[in-house]
């Protein structure tokens, strides 16, 4: 009995520890993220410039080595840091218009850089041996892009492996034999959680390895991972996680490498109200790879157990950008007026005067099932129907000029 009581102490001690421990990592983000990060659309040049500044900062923690190169010869690395027993496999932009958890990896470079000499530093990198990939598709990221320049999803192509970039995450995966894998990519922003309609922040997902989506020890380690990790994010978007549908898709990485003995977890990144360039969410990303890097390092994570993530709700997409709400919508001709809400979703438009927002009429209709980042009250307004129809593109400051 005493043993037990102890044994439940030290596993208190360590989630406190580790609860403050994420709490200071966001508490003092602004000071060590690494600040040579201007957009989202970072290209492969920037990165390789960004990482070689880094090596200066962490001198021999870390190696960085060619791996391979892309289909447009651009070269794709390995860093590696740490010493220990335990192996945690990252990749990060798969497809190259996913950049947040790169950037991410960058913040968490220039915090071991910072904090060599601390506690929490020390433990991971004697315990864990860290092996990330910053940018798998460099060619999609020069266009931002998510498919290859050979016009391919990666994703799917973990079993023809046709892709140099496939070849190459395959070859690493197998060459190091990791225990542990972060799969990280970006989601669309639009996703929310399960039916109460706050945004995706974060979605999460221990994918299956099988039809079946059965568990086995690699899967039930990586769901307590998940687990570990939603927990740490609760601390500070509580109600903004989901959980990414499991349905095994025999063609993808992520449930590829999980059947090949890689506990793996996907982590998507989704939407944040005014964060365009997903700076908030990027935080969210070092925040929780740092504080689960240290809850391996520990293996407080085992204590963890797999509910935190079970009881996670579905990924679903309920919400908009805009909604204008019970607006009038007024006919030239002989139909009588309407009483509509309209949605409206930004998109990034880019041509020869760069790169700026704009607003598409996505539907109209009843839309009170649906929430919105902005909803404007259109209440005794008129719009016009011949200023706009069903995906028209609008400039987005243009929309409350329509309302009269």
């Amino acid at each position: 009995m005493k043993r037990i009581l102890y044994l439940l102490v030290f596993v208190m001690i360590l989630q406190l520890a580790d609860a403050q421990f994420s709490k200071t990592l966001f508490d003092t983000y602004d000071v060590y993220k690494f600040n040579g990060i201007s957009s989202k659309r970072m290209k492969h040049a920037e990165l390789m410039t960004h990482l070689e500044a880094l090596k200066q900062s962490l001198g021999t923690l870390v190696t960085i080595k060619q791996i391979g190169s892309s289909a447009e010869g651009r070269s794709i690395n390995l860093l590696t840091l740490g010493s220990g027993k335990t192996k945690i496999f990252l990749w990060s932009q798969m497809h190259g218009d996913e950049p947040t958890a790169t950037m991410a990896l960058l913040d968490i470079l220039n915090y071991i850089a910072l904090h060599k000499n601390s506690a929490e530093v020390k433990k991971i990198l004697s315990e864990t041996t860290l092996l990330m990939i910053p940018m798998l598709n460099p060619d999609g990221a020069e266009r931002f892009q998510r498919r290859t320049s050979q016009g391919i999803d990666m994703n799917r192509d973990a079993l023809r492996l046709q892709t140099p970039e496939a070849r190459i995450l395959k070859a690493t995966r197998d060459t190091y034999n990791p225990e542990i894998g972060f799969n990280l990519h970006d989601q669309d922003p639009r996703y929310t959680v399960g039916e109460n309609g706050t945004v995706a922040v974060i979605s999460l997902l221990a994918p299956a390895f099988n039809v079946e989506r059965s568990d086995n020890a690699v899967r039930l380690r990586a769901k307590k991972i998940a687990s570990e990790l939603t927990l740490v994010l609760n601390q500070f978007v509580k109600g903004h996680i989901a959980k990414y549908d499991d349905t095994f898709e025999p063609r993808a990485f992520g449930d590829n490498i999980q059947k090949w003995g890689t506990s793996t977890v996907l982590i998507e990144s989704g939407g944040w109200k005014d964060d365009p360039e997903k700076m908030f969410i990027r935080k969210l990303n070092c925040v929780g790879l740092l504080s689960v890097f240290y809850s391996i390092a520990t293996s407080a994570y085992e204590q963890t157990g797999t509910q935190p993530y079970e009881n996670l709700p579905m990924n679903t997409k309920n919400l908009y950008d805009i909604i204008v709400e019970k607006v009038t919508l007024k006919f030239s001709d002989n139909r009588p007026s309407i009483v509509v809400d309209v949605a409206i979703n930004k998109e990034e438009v880019k041509d020869s005067t760069g790169t700026y927002w704009k607003g598409r009429v996505v539907d109209l209709g009843d839309l009170s099932v649906f929430t919105a980042h902005e909803k404007i009250n259109g209440e005794g307004k008129i719009l016009d129907a011949n200023d706009f129809e069903l995906g028209d593109i609008l400039k987005v400051d243009d929309v409350r000029k329509l309302l009269k």
